[in-house]
């Protein structure tokens, strides 16, 4: 008895020494993720001297809530900002509607060759992005989608990692409630619409939330298939800022913060559906 009481206290003192020790390396940790939006919000705020100077300017003298409409001077940010949103609504549509049909025929139908279907489908998340450019390019450029808004959506509106999310998800799910809904007399469209779809919605909310953060911040692609500045997303945009020898960073740091507010309040409205959806769907390989 006395040894167990002995036990108890030394396991708490241990738990009283960690708990400061952890808060301070979460302190730490979240000084280093929240320092960079802070100096982008005091620069967005600073004159050019003052975003220059050395040493560094912390905090602007007198703000120059300027800088904010300077942005919509310098370029067509509103038509840039819708195009920005359009591109993520359809491919973040298309991505989840695509990879949860995929998703669902690799994880619940038997067909000849699924394995070896799927294992193509893997070794394409292998190969670096920049491979893609000059074929998806050529495409592009053969059906006269160039400086278009379609050139901006069509190649991210499928994913194989999208496929690989909600194979995993689907693989989750209880199969007796296929075989009920089979018994039935559901076809496998019912069951997949009607059933398989809504229990999936964790996974699809999750791959929604990545592929809306991925496409917002896309920049390469924009780059290469459009040049007009009204056809730009934000991204690409926000680039054109930057200038050979000088770079006016105020402005562009003013555009910037604009062009991530959406993100982020999405990625606080979801961040919860994001995790868990991820978490349930890597429980078995």
């Amino acid at each position: 008895m006395a040894e167990s009481v002995q036990s108890a206290v030394r396991q708490r003192r241990r738990f009283r020494l960690r708990h400061p020790i952890a808060h301070l390396v979460l302190c730490i940790g979240a000084v280093f993720m929240v320092g960079p939006f802070l100096w982008q919000l005091s620069t967005s705020l600073q004159t050019f001297g003052e975003s220059v100077s050395v040493p560094p300017t912390f905090l602007p003298h007198s703000p120059q809530w300027s800088n904010v409409t300077t942005v919509f001077s310098a370029l067509p940010f509103g038509h840039q900002l819708l195009n920005t949103t359009l591109m993520t609504i359809a491919r973040t549509v298309g991505q989840v509607l695509f990879s949860a049909l995929a998703g669902f025929a690799f994880a619940r139908m038997q067909f000849r060759g699924r394995g070896v279907l799927f294992a193509i489908f893997l070794s394409v998340t292998m190969v670096p992005y920049q491979v893609f450019l000059l074929p998806q390019f050529q495409i592009m450029q053969k059906l006269g989608l160039l400086n278009t808004l379609v050139a901006l959506f069509l190649p991210g509106m499928f994913s194989a990692f999208g496929t690989f999310l909600m194979r995993q998800f689907f693989r989750q799910l209880p199969i007796e409630i296929e075989e009920a809904a089979r018994i039935d007399g559901a076809n496998i469209l019912q069951i997949f619409w009607r059933i398989m779809l809504p229990m999936a919605a964790p996974g699809m909310i999750a791959l929604g939330v990545l592929v809306i953060i991925w496409s917002w911040n896309d920049l390469l692609w924009p780059l290469v298939v459009n040049s007009d500045p009204r056809q730009m997303p934000v991204s690409a945009g926000l680039a054109s800022l930057q200038g050979q020898y000088t770079t006016n960073f105020p402005v562009l740091m003013a555009g910037s913060l604009l062009a991530s507010l959406p993100v982020i309040i999405v990625f606080i409205v979801f961040q919860r559906h994001l995790m868990s959806g991820i978490a349930f769907s890597g429980v078995k390989g």
